[in-house]
Order: structure tokens, then C-alpha cells, then sequence
């Protein structure tokens, strides 16, 4: 049996359900499938226990450049617009104060320098540079119990989106469904994706061929891995890191992030409420290299060895990044956190660094939280290619998205679509303004 779309789209979670929202709601395609293998959308990295449920603006995220904060900035904004026009209830998400902390006088002039001369405060109108005695009146647990004549200074932001990825993946489908033409298949795991002169024809276990024009494959990991089997992605692989957090008592009222590190921006552990329960704090995330593309699916570990490719040069670009002097003691050091008690112990003292009077007890390992990023590998150059990535071969799209990828994956949708009407050579068109005023033009700047 073969069903004929304009459109398939290769995978479920917030990234598909973006694109598939985009194309349902404000293009004139006729006829779209959205294919996803668990049984419900946005099962496995967009489901809220397994990413940092963190709207990023750029604002306190000190890894970024100014140039990547604008990118990022509007982004967030088209999400954070379509959730304040669809989300009165705050049943996808909250809002709660968010600040990057610095801790000791080198620390404080990084940020200086960041607000003041950088440009971050002219960027972001809303984030405030602001001393001890305010972080105390926002976060009274990450003054209490410090050395009274250590530094603090944050940059503070009322702008903090806590945000259920999976929920929204969720309503974006919900959406799309409401269009005629729109088809969801869930419990639908694609075999192959067969490219000829004139269309694809993707190949499924459970719902046989369906025959499309074009094809965007959002299957996060699997999307290389799919990709590599079409003969795209030559000179990329993957080093896929596994996230974990550590649990809490409600220590603190919104999100604390503390300074990232360029080299490793996976690095810097934050804290903040979970999204539907302020009762929790969470601590992390930490960072392993797992050889998996899903967290605890066995299944996975072949194939990553298939995305691996097992080639000289992919051998090389992991041996010349682990070989890191920043990046070894960084991984062999979150290995030490799976380790019963010890890891906890050991973990301690980056949950001090955000609030100084936890102690050992009040800290639990988080089970069943923490999902699989996967960081690009550029095995020509042999080094980490850190951000998203995108292949974009003849009518068809491959999306690995790892941070921001959530918080960007509106924007990812505008700019896919744009590209779907250029493969459509004009029998569509892209309702651009609409879209626009339905998400960023609903994103409160006062």
C-alpha cells in the first residue's frame, strides 16, 4: 500500500511538530504526513524530564556571542509569542525570574564587560545588572550561608520561559490536525528513505510506502543516521552526550544558571523548578558520552555505530577531541557522578557554587530524567562542531538539533518552510505575516 503526500515529515518531537504546525497552519500544501515510531508525539528528547525545559534568549547564556544571541533572541521570542497566544493557563509553561551568576571578582568582571561593552544590555532592554542585596530579595538561598566578602553580581531577567517541550509539541500537532490534509502516524517507525528522479518513497514497518515530494527528516540523532544511508552528511558523525540532573527541595524561585565555558557550553550547571511542580529544584544537567542515540535504548547503541561510520577519520576526530586538556577531565570527571554516593559527594560542590548551605542530604540523583544530545563531529577538521546542523540536499531536509534547537524550532520551521516553497517552485505559498503575528507578535516587549 502507498499513500501519496506533498509533504512527510520524518519524525515526531518539537522539531517536526514545529515544522508540521507551520506547514498546516500557513501554507496552502494540500496534503502532509508528520511519521514518528513511539506511540505519542514527543516521547523521547522533548518530553520535559529529559532536556533542561530552559527558553533560551541569549541573554544569560554566556557562551554565546552577540551575534548568536540576535539569532537566538527572535527564536525565542516567535515560541515565547505562541505560547502567550495560546497558553493563558500555563499549562505549557511558567514564568519565573532567571539570572546568570557570577561568583568572585573575575567572574563579576565578565559580566561587566558582557552588559556594558559587549552590548548584551542594549540587546536585552529587560536583563538588569544588579549586586548582592537584589540577588538576596530574588533568591534568598544563593546569598544565605556565603562568605559575606565574596562578590556577586548576576544579570537578571523577569523573562524566564520554563517551558514543557513535549506539551507544546503536543498542542502544535493538535493544531495541525484541525487542517484538512493534515495525517499524524504514530507507533510508525520508518525503514528507509528511497530517493528517485522524481520523488521519495519512505519506507515504513507498520503503515507500508508513502510516496511525497519533498521530505524533512526531524528525527534528531536518527536524522544523520538516515541521512549518511541516502548518501548525505559525508564528514560528519557524532559524539552523543547523555544529561542527567540531580534533585532538590525548592531552593530556588526561578532559574539560576552559572558562567558557561566556550569550549564545552554543556558544561555550566544551573538550578531551577521544575516546570509543573515548584516544590523540586533541579541540578544540572551533568554530561557523559554514551555510545547511543536515545538514553537507556539498547537498540540505539547499533545504531550509532551505523552514524559512527567506524571510518580512519571519525577513529581520529574522537581521539583528537577527548585528547582535549579542557575536554578529558570534564568527561572522565561525569563519569564519577553515575557512582552511588560518591557521585553525589562529588557533585556537591557545583550545587554549593548556586546555593553555598545544601549539604549532602538534600541532593538525590533525578531517575528516569536526562536525554541524549547529540554534538556534531566534523571529521574533516577532526574537532566538535558545537550548535545545530542542517543538510539540505534536493528536495529534501535533515535537521540535527541539538541545543537551542527547542527554543529556536519555530524559527528552524519558518526557514525550513521558506525553503519547502523554493522545492515546490512556486505551486505553494508561505503565509509569512500571519505566522509572524501569530507567534512573535504576541511576545509582550514592555
Amino acid at each position: 500500500m502507498t499513500q501519496e503526500y506533498d509533504l512527510v515529515i520524518v519524525g515526531g518531537g518539537i522539531s517536526g511538530a514545529s515544522l508540521l504546525y507551520t506547514a498546516a497552519e500557513f501554507t496552502d500544501i494540500e496534503r502532509i504526513a508528520l511519521i514518528e515510531k513511539e506511540s505519542e508525539v514527543a516521547r523521547i528528547n522533548s518530553h520535559r524530564t529529559n532536556n533542561s525545559q530552559t527558553l533560551h534568549f541569549g541573554d544569560i547564556e554566556t557562551n554565546y556571542t552577540l551575534e548568536k544571541a540576535e539569532d537566538v533572541k527572535e527564536g525565542a521570542e516567535l515560541l515565547a509569542g505562541y505560547l502567550e497566544n495560546h497558553d493563558h493557563d500555563r499549562e505549557m509553561h511558567s514564568k519565573r525570574s532567571k539570572m546568570v551568576l557570577a561568583v568572585g571578582e573575575e567572574e563579576s568582571a565578565q559580566l561587566d564587560a558582557r552588559y556594558h561593552e559587549e552590548g548584551f544590555g542594549e540587546l536585552f532592554p529587560k536583563l538588569r545588572d544588579i549586586g548582592r542585596e537584589e540577588i538576596a530579595e530574588l533568591e534568598p538561598a544563593v546569598v544565605e550561608g556565603r562568605e559575606p566578602d565574596t562578590e556577586l553580581r548576576a544579570l537578571q531577567t523577569p523573562d524566564g520561559y520554563v517551558v514543557d517541550y513535549g506539551a507544546v509539541a503536543q498542542s502544535f500537532v493538535a493544531k495541525a490536525e484541525e487542517n484538512d490534509g493534515v495525517d499524524v502516524f504514530t507507533d510508525t517507525t520508518v525503514e528507509r528513505v528511497n530517493q528517485t528522479d522524481e520523488e521519495f518513497l519512505v519506507e515504513t514497518e507498520d503503515e507500508g510506502w508513502f510516496e511525497s515530494e519533498t521530505t524533512v527528516v526531524a528525527a534528531g540523532s536518527h536524522s544523520l543516521q538516515i541521512a549518511k544511508r541516502m548518501g548525505y552528511g559525508e564528514g560528519m558523525s557524532l559524539l552523543p552526550v547523555a544529561g542527567s540532573f540531580f534533585l532538590a527541595d525548592d531552593f530556588l524561585n526561578g532559574k539560576v544558571y552559572t558562567l558557561q565555558m566556550k569550549k564545552l557550553p554543556f558544561a555550566a550547571v544551573h538550578g531551577d523548578a521544575d516546570v509543573h511542580d515548584d516544590s523540586i529544584t533541579r541540578f544540572g544537567p551533568t554530561a557523559k558520552l554514551v555510545p547511543a542515540l536515545e538514553r537507556g535504548e539498547l537498540s540505539t547503541v547499533s545504531d550509532f555505530f551505523d552514524v559512527f561510520g567506524m571510518s580512519p577519520d571519525s577513529f581520529l576526530s574522537y581521539a583528537n577531541i577527548l585528547a582535549d586538556k579542557v575536554l578529558l577531565p570534564y568527561v572522565l570527571k561525569n563519569l564519577v557522578y553515575d557512582v552511588p554516593e560518591l557521585g553525589k559527594r562529588a557533585f556537591l560542590p557545583d550545587v554549593q557554587k548556586v546555593v553555598p548551605s545544601a549539604e549532602l542530604e538534600d541532593i538525590s540523583r533525578a531517575k528516569g530524567y536526562g536525554g541524549v544530545r547529540p554534538q556534531i563531529v566534523d571529521t574533516e577538521k577532526k574537532s566538535l562542531d558545537m550548535g545545530e546542523a542542517k543538510i539540505t540536499g534536493e528536495n529534501v531536509i535533515f535537521n540535527i538539533t541539538p541545543s537551542p534547537g527547542a527554543s529556536t524550532c519555530l524559527k528552524n520551521a519558518m526557514r525550513d518552510t521558506r525553503t519547502l516553497m523554493d522545492f515546490f517552485d512556486g505551486d505553494y505559498e508561505f503565509d509569512e505575516e500571519a505566522f509572524r503575528e501569530e507567534t512573535i507578535g504576541q511576545f509582550p516587549r514592555a
